[in-house]
């Protein structure tokens, strides 16, 4: 009698664990790389708040293909070798795509890893031009270093009617340099004149000599494609009595540009990629439900994208078969984001509008969405 009741009960048991094991393999595992530690935590919480709100939301609408979704959360420590580390512990829990991640120098080293294992990944806010270029396993929601320098230089030409610049470019950036490269060749195709481009350095202790010569050229714009150091030059630059319009890219999009001297900015402007204004009945949406009392940065609602863009390619490919998914990727065409409408070229970029942001009296303030 014991024995039998032994027997029923281990048989349960097994039953159990066997019930829970189906279970926990029919979820689609996703990861999610982004920094939880380390220097580029604090900026990387809005992209890890979008990864998980857009997970929850396809969970409470059923999953895709009758399957519920699991991301597991891996950190990159802040660096390009902790995000390789990462992206390998990706592909040891056997995840079906990677989202991620936030600094370009951090999703070259995850997709180096993708690429070789035909995962398919997505980063929603690294713009770095050679990412995508990785291989064919390889997108993003964002749009790309090279086509922020055109769009600055198109519509400070176009649009502000600025005749002459100067480029300030911080020459231990990739990011500043791509995008210097581009704003300094759109500008002059279209009859802008460069009248310098004066190079800096990261963390360097004074900008004086620098501001000195562009102040003597009377430009009509200073083109600054940086960081936080931005901030900084724009307000020695005001200081040193400067009298330009400043420009910049969607490094000054964050409450420390101003900060570090952004706040002083009389009038500027700089691309991004999504504003609230923005207005589609998507991102009216998100703003309901998960604005509080901050604003929603950016890379928070680009993330959110990824992971519908994502999870919409694994409805069309009908399969978790990672080498259709990629295709099903590849084959988006007019996909409605919260960010706007997005359709991949070839090389696994979007074609999308960039957000025009007007800086004055310390706030930002909706433009125009602005395509050359």
């Amino acid at each position: 009698m014991l024995k039998s009741l032994y027997i029923a009960i281990l048989s349960l048991f097994f039953f159990a664990f066997s019930i829970s094991q189906v279970q926990a393999e029919e979820n689609i595992k996703i990861a999610s790389i982004y920094a939880f530690s380390g220097v580029a935590a604090g900026t990387n919480k809005a992209s890890i708040r979008g990864v998980r709100h857009g997970i929850q939301e396809i969970n409470r609408r059923g999953g895709v293909l009758g399957r519920e979704i699991k991301v597991i959360e891996f950190d990159n420590q802040s660096t390009p070798i902790g995000s390789k580390v990462a992206a390998d512990m990706a592909i040891q829990k056997d995840v079906l795509a990677i989202i991620g991640a936030a600094y370009s120098s951090h999703t070259l080293a995850i997709a180096k890893v993708a690429q070789a294992n035909h995962i398919p990944m997505i980063t929603n806010v690294s713009t770095n031009t050679k990412i995508t270029r990785i291989g064919d396993y390889i997108f993003r929601v964002c749009y790309t270093d090279s086509f922020q320098g055109e769009v600055m230089a198109a519509f400070g030409k176009e649009e502000l009617k600025v005749s002459t610049a100067v480029i300030f470019t911080d020459i231990s950036n990739d990011y500043s340099m791509e995008l210097s490269d581009k704003f300094q060749h759109n500008f002059k195709k279209r009859g802008g004149k460069i009248l310098a481009q004066l190079k800096y350095k990261q963390n360097q202790r004074s900008y004086r000599h620098l501001l000195l010569q562009a102040k003597k050229m009377n430009p009509a714009a200073l083109f600054i494609p940086g960081y936080d150091e931005s901030a900084l030059i724009i307000k020695d630059a005001i200081d040193a009595g400067i009298r330009a319009i400043f420009l910049g890219g969607d490094g000054w999009g964050d409450q420390t540009f101003f900060d570090k001297g952004g706040a002083a900015l009389k009038r500027g402007f700089h691309c991004t990629h999504w504003a609230e204004e923005v207005g589609n009945k998507i991102s009216r949406e998100y703003i309901r439900k998960y604005k509080k009392n901050e604003p929603i940065h950016a890379s928070e609602i680009l993330a959110y994208d990824a992971v519908l863009l994502l999870v919409d390619a694994i409805r069309r490919a009908g399969s978790t078969d990672r080498q259709k998914i990629r295709h099903a990727l590849a084959k988006t065409k007019n996909f409605k984001g919260a960010t706007g409408t997005i359709t991949f070229n070839d090389a696994g970029d979007p074609i999308k509008n960039a957000v025009i942001m007007e800086i004055a009296g310390g706030r930002y303030y909706f433009l125009k969405s602005y395509r050359p």
